[in-house]
């Protein structure tokens, strides 16, 4: 009798299965991806359904199918996290039953973050039971002490065996659940290690159940590769309801959280924080935040309007045109993509009639925000030219609009919100392009100038 299979390949990208080595996923179609795992040695393991009565799939519970109009829909199926800017990127609070994963680079601020809404939660009477793989209960501790006080039914619990994990929360019945981290996690039925492709997607899929069987609402903490982005298959982001980045440099002070999936709301929304002593502070004006400190007539800055979502956002962008001392000129982004700056400066080059070949260009986002709206286009532009001609732009005077192959500025969405953004900080004047000033209404208390082309926005600054 042959003996039964006790490994597999799993590909690292999607979680698909082979019984033999692949160059190239026939899921993803990536290259070098699988690896060799143990499979699990119960057959039964990751059967079980998912239930709305939260009998798991249990055999003998009879389910019956339910119409739309007898589903119930309340403010209870949300719960306020105590921060505006987490509850508006999860779509209003925080959904009951729902699966969160929450990513990020080491040390950036993921587990004090959840610590903090685990005690707001707590304040607002929700039970909640924080499990960690990868702290002692002492450090969890220290780690509170810096946030403030505690209060509440805030449980902590230091497991890595999810069948352990699984029974704890059966008698505890918490409304919210961490796990801190996924790649930590391990069920015995799975013989690879803790953090392996068969690891994480049990793992995943047995929170999953729990999470949708009892109406819990459960954050998984997860690792992110060096690429930045979620370690482990790439299932465990489509197995889960909302995925979170967790973005910013640790030498700096702020951190954005943004939302790439979300089944409850918007994707295109992000939160601003800072970190200060005490943990983790929400940032309600982001604009305010990313123009202070900005030069006064320097040349090479422009202050554009990008949005995420439905919030307006002012930043900062700089440029330095210098000679370069190379036959090769050097060209370097940050903030934004190089491969969009050097389409721009080819623009320029033939549109404007500017010869860039002789200099470097440096252009930056300033505050550490990665921006890639094509309404940001004008502004960089602006910027090269204005630090080329080393002639500083009036520091009252915002510039946005996309940019075409032929030179020419196209319209941009959320024209009228961009623009009353910029008049509630105190800008005078406003660069736009001119079908969007054509379909916006009168706004007073700051001069719009519409321009068709990069020429006469050129011009427009030249004056």
């Amino acid at each position: 009798m042959a003996k039964g299979k006790t490994t597999a390949f799993f590909c690292k990208e999607c979680g698909f299965e082979s019984a033999k080595w692949l160059g190239q996923c026939p899921g993803c179609r990536e290259w070098n991806s699988f690896v060799e795992e143990p499979v699990a040695k119960a057959e039964a393991s990751g059967k079980r359904g998912i239930s709305s009565t939260g009998s798991g799939g249990v055999t003998g519970v009879k389910i019956k199918p339910a119409r739309l109009s007898e589903i119930q829909l309340d403010e209870q199926d949300r719960m306020k996290t105590g921060y505006e800017e987490l509850d508006r990127v999860l779509g209003g609070g925080v959904v009951r039953g729902s699966l969160v994963l929450v990513g990020g680079d080491p040390g950036i601020g993921k587990s004090t973050l959840l610590l903090q809404v685990c005690r707001n939660l707590a304040f607002a009477e929700k039970k909640v039971l924080y499990i960690s793989g990868e702290e002692s209960l002492k450090q969890i501790k220290l780690r509170a002490n810096r946030i403030g006080e505690v209060k509440g039914d805030l449980l902590f619990l230091c497991e890595t065996n999810l069948d352990l994990i699984e029974a704890a929360i059966q008698e505890e019945q918490p409304d919210v659940v961490i796990i801190d981290s996924i790649q930590t996690m391990f069920r015995e039925e799975i013989s690879s290690a803790p953090g392996s492709v068969s690891q994480v997607r049990e793992s995943t899929n047995l929170l999953m159940q729990i999470a949708k069987g009892k109406g819990i609402a459960i954050f998984i903490v997860g690792h992110v590769t060096k690429e930045g982005v979620v370690a482990g298959p790439r299932v465990l982001e489509h197995m889960v309801d909302t995925v979170l980045y967790f973005e910013g440099e640790r030498s700096a002070s702020y951190r954005i959280i943004r939302g790439v999936k979300n089944r409850f709301g918007s994707t295109n929304e992000i939160g601003v924080f800072e970190m200060i002593e005490s943990g983790l502070a929400e940032v309600k004006n982001p604009s305010e935040f990313m123009l202070s400190g900005r030069p006064e007539d320097a040349s090479g800055a422009v202050v554009a309007c990008s949005m995420e979502g439905t919030r307006p956002i002012m930043i900062e962008v700089q440029a330095l045109i210098t000679p370069t001392a190379f036959g090769m000129p050097r060209r370097t982004a940050a903030g934004t993509d190089y491969n969009r700056v050097n389409l721009l400066m080819a623009v320029l080059e033939k549109r404007g009639h500017y010869d860039l070949s002789h200099f470097d260009a440096y252009v930056n986002i300033t505050g550490g925000l990665r921006m890639n709206e094509p309404a940001l286009d004008l502004a960089i532009l602006m910027a090269i030219v204005s630090s080329m001609k080393d002639r500083a732009i009036d520091s009252k005077t915002i510039i946005f609009g996309e940019v075409g192959l032929s030179g020419e500025v196209r319209a941009v969405s959320m024209a009228q919100q961009r623009v009353n953004e910029a008049k509630k900080l105190g800008f005078h004047t406003c660069i736009l392009p001119r079908i969007s000033l054509d379909r916006m209404g009168a706004v007073d208390e700051i001069k719009l100038i519409g321009v068709d082309n990069v020429r006469e926005a050129i011009a427009g600054i030249s004056n």
